[in-house]
């Protein structure tokens, strides 16, 4: 039997892997008993931060690292793909659906046991009974002195933070357009399938909500947010956010025109009031099926819930916007993975226990969820008395295992999938797109071979 701690992504992932291997798992997930800052249901795999799985196309590493889990039966991705909501080229859940799928997929299967309440000590592993820690960001403070004991040094933490979402209604429909950058589309009916898997989704013109903000607009704004007071954070003065998901006032006082060339840059979006690219922009994407709440793209937030709506409703558009949720601050925690994991997601020097997720030192949805298939994989093949071999470091799986496991730990920093962690071609084509592309045929090729070698 394999015992899960953590039923986010990775751990329920982890478990379906397990038990579509016929090997029988308990999978522990402390809520409702002991509840985080950020949830709001007991429901599993319940998406705290932003509802997009990200790219899905084969030039993209993630959409490729996705195309790799559905091959390998990821239940994540299929219950991903049953509550899609619009997102042009990104792949994005309806988050309550999502969450209540996933939950009835696991609970309803016959080798699943979902035991709720808090896991207090880790424990004992062996490769006949592994353990798979999939804790999450949120790890308990009891359980995250434990790792500390068993890593032998002070684990890792960071500050990250979550967008807001408004109530659609709220919206000023005669100043926010409906587009996609470039205007780019979905293809026609009865159009041509491109070549190659996972490329049929395109980017869809309509998919986002633009909020367009002249130079007077955004420097009003920019004031409003670089004065705006933040919500007290522990030890913030010590606090190091994940790049990738940076507060907006922590880019805003990186210089005026930060916000211009990350979250609110205007390119390729055409305000039909004007026919031009407004001086700068504000997306807004689709959070549920329904439609009837949206999230402020790349808006995550520390501020004081009055200073968001103060500030945020400066923005054209949302000035009588109504606030389903706003944004927060909640505390990381995560693993010098290089220290500590091998690339198979097993500690080193502890057969039969495994970690899983962010905190095993990856970034992002989907990154945690194919941590968790490997590991799920990887420990359902020590329970069978099987020798578990990694994907190659040619696929975006292995090349995540790899950086996990080998990357510099005096620098270390969770990291999201990129091409840059992979084997690079011998010799690549010229072209950017191209060689991307490439870089994904040969993978799911060696993953196909990886995969029988591995059945």
């Amino acid at each position: 039997m394999i015992r899960i701690i953590g039923g986010g992504l990775a751990g329920c992932e982890a478990a379906w892997q397990a038990a579509r291997r016929g090997v029988r798992v308990t999978l522990h997930e402390m809520r409702p008993s002991t509840p985080t800052a950020v949830h709001h249901t007991d429901g599993l795999a319940e998406l705290v931060c932003s509802n997009s799985f990200r790219g899905d196309k084969l030039d993209n590493a993630v959409g490729l690292l996705k195309e790799e889990m559905r091959r390998l039966d990821s239940l994540i991705l299929a219950m991903a793909e049953s509550t899609r909501v619009p997102a042009g080229a990104a792949l994005a859940v309806d988050r309550e659906q999502f969450s209540r799928a996933v939950t009835a997929a696991v609970e309803s299967h016959p080798l699943i046991n979902v035991v709720r309440g808090e896991v207090t000590a880790i424990p004992d592993a062996t490769p006949a009974d592994p353990v798979i820690l999939a804790t999450g960001p949120l790890t308990s403070p009891a359980l995250s002195a434990e790792i500390v004991r068993l890593v032998g040094r002070e684990h890792l933490a960071f500050y990250d933070a979550i967008s807001p979402i408004v109530l659609a209604e709220s919206i000023d429909r005669s100043i926010v357009f409906r587009a996609s950058r470039w205007d780019r589309s979905f293809r026609g009916e009865g159009a041509a399938e491109p070549a190659g898997p996972a490329c049929g989704v395109d980017d869809g013109q309509g998919d986002y909500l633009n909020c367009p903000l002249s130079k007077s607009d955004y420097d009003a704004f920019y004031d409003a947010l670089a004065g705006a007071e933040s919500a007290t954070v522990h030890d913030f003065d010590t606090a190091t956010f994940f790049e990738g998901c940076l507060p907006i006032e922590v880019m805003a006082h990186r210089g005026r025109d930060t916000l211009r060339f990350g979250p609110m840059k205007p390119v390729g979006l055409t305000d039909p009031r004007t026919g031009r690219f407004p001086y700068a922009a504000v997306q807004l994407r689709q959070d549920t099926l329904a439609g009837d709440h949206f999230s402020l793209v790349g808006f995550q937030t520390q501020l004081k819930w009055g200073e968001q709506a103060r500030v945020l409703r400066m923005i054209p558009g949302l000035a009588q916007a109504e606030f389903v949720r706003f944004g927060m601050v909640h505390r990381n925690t995560f693993i010098n993975g290089p220290t500590v994991l091998e690339d198979t997601w097993q500690v080193r020097g502890r057969p039969g226990l495994y970690f899983a997720g962010q905190v095993s030192g990856v970034e992002g949805y989907v990154e945690s969820a194919a941590s968790g298939l490997a590991a799920g994989m990887s420990a359902a093949c020590a329970a069978l008395g099987q020798t578990f071999v990694p994907p190659p470091r040619t696929t975006a799986l292995g090349a995540l295992g790899f950086y996990v496991s080998h990357a510099d730990p005096s620098t270390y920093q969770p990291t999201n999938i990129t091409f840059g962690i992979m084997e690079a071609l011998p010799n690549p084509p010229r072209g950017r797109v191209e060689r991307k592309t490439a870089v994904s045929m040969r993978a799911l090729s060696d993953l196909e071979q990886w995969r029988q070698a591995q059945d």
